[in-house]
């Protein structure tokens, strides 16, 4: 028996990998095109491990899709290959548009051509889990109930634009053709082997490097926070007993303002890593103009999957983003392999010198 993940060498999926391998003797097949935020130093500790394979590959290949689905039979695949940073989707959405959707739309199309030929038990035992966001629901006011799994689409920039159609075809190819589908929506993850463009590893990397910590517009817009191992246990159970067709939204109950986490982020670096003469690394905090489209506040009710899997997250934000911070402090190495001249140059055309 073998699972395929899709996308196995950026964050979310490369801690799934090694989650499920602490847990599971389980083949893990891992497809990836390794586009700048793919990164296969994320999975050198199993590299040599007989239960993991890596083919370069990317979703939207239909042939080669095809042939690997017939080659290695898989009995589940996870999705987690996106195109997931906002800004790049403001900046280049072309990319969001042909991996989100198109690619997504081409791995669905081999999917149902692999699980139309399988046995009918196999055809049973078939999942297709697609890893989404919280995004695709667009924004909340400050006193609005969080998004539960009827909350209405309402995207409000091009890479959550991108993420709800590729939700909807899932939906699509369930209902249409059967095809034993389950979608997931996640709040803000973090933890280790995040790429340095999203707001805790970049406020971790300049806050070290004496470099300003960007902040958007008053830095007051509002997430919620979920620990990535949490997330990635969560993702195990749905594709163990979920419904076939359902959606379960996942959240950590961590309501957190950007400035919040950042002044978190200063505070346990003051403690672990602490500047000369009495500075505190809050002074390096600046605001910078916001972004178009920016969403006010995220914040996921998980309590469908609560109720009906009994999961719930381990870790608190204060346990999570102290793990966090501890993670990069020890990994200096991986975060210098991955902020290369081109993720500078990038920054400072995002951000501004």
């Amino acid at each position: 028996m073998a699972i395929f993940v899709t996308g196995g060498a950026g964050f979310i999926g490369s801690n799934f990998i090694l989650e499920w391998l602490r847990h599971s003797d389980e083949t893990v097949i891992n497809l990836d095109t390794l586009t700048y935020a793919g990164n296969l130093e994320n999975l050198a500790s199993i590299a040599n491990d007989s239960r993991y394979f890596f083919i370069k590959s990317d979703i939207g290949e239909f042939d080669h899709i095809a042939h690997l689905l017939s080659q290695h039979r898989p009995r589940a695949i996870i999705n987690f290959a996106a195109e997931s940073h906002v800004d790049r989707s403001i900046h280049g959405p072309e990319d969001f548009i042909q991996t989100n959707i198109v690619g997504t739309f081409r791995l669905l199309e081999a999917t149902r051509a692999y699980w139309n030929n399988l046995s009918e038990e196999a055809r049973e035992n078939f999942r297709f889990l697609h890893i989404s966001t919280d995004e695709v629901f667009g924004t909340l006011s400050p006193d609005a109930a969080a998004f539960n799994e009827q909350s209405q689409y309402a995207p409000n920039s091009p890479y959550s634009a991108s993420k709800a159609a590729s939700d909807h075809l899932l939906r699509a190819y369930h209902h249409t053709y059967g095809l034993p589908v389950l979608t997931t929506n996640c709040s803000n993850n973090y933890g280790p082997y995040q790429f340095p463009e999203k707001l805790i590893p970049l406020c971790i990397h300049n806050a070290l490097a004496g470099k300003p910590l960007p902040l958007y517009g008053d830095g007051r817009q509002i997430r919620d926070w979920l620990y990535v191992m949490d997330h990635c246990a969560a993702l195990r159970l749905v594709l163990a007993e979920g419904r076939p067709g359902e959606v379960y939204n996942i959240g950590g109950r961590n309501e957190k303002s950007n400035l919040e986490v950042v002044h978190t982020l200063c505070s346990i670096l003051d403690e672990l890593r602490p500047l000369a003469e009495g500075k505190r690394y809050r002074q390096q905090i600046i605001f910078v103009p916001d972004r178009p489209g920016h969403d006010r506040r995220y914040a996921i009710n998980a309590s469908k999957i609560e109720r009906e899997l009994k999961w719930r997250p381990s870790e608190t934000f204060t346990s999570g983003i102290r793990k966090t911070v501890k993670w990069y402090l020890n990994n200096q190495d991986w975060v210098q392999n991955v902020t290369s001249g081109a993720y500078r140059d990038w920054v400072t055309r995002q951000y501004g010198a």
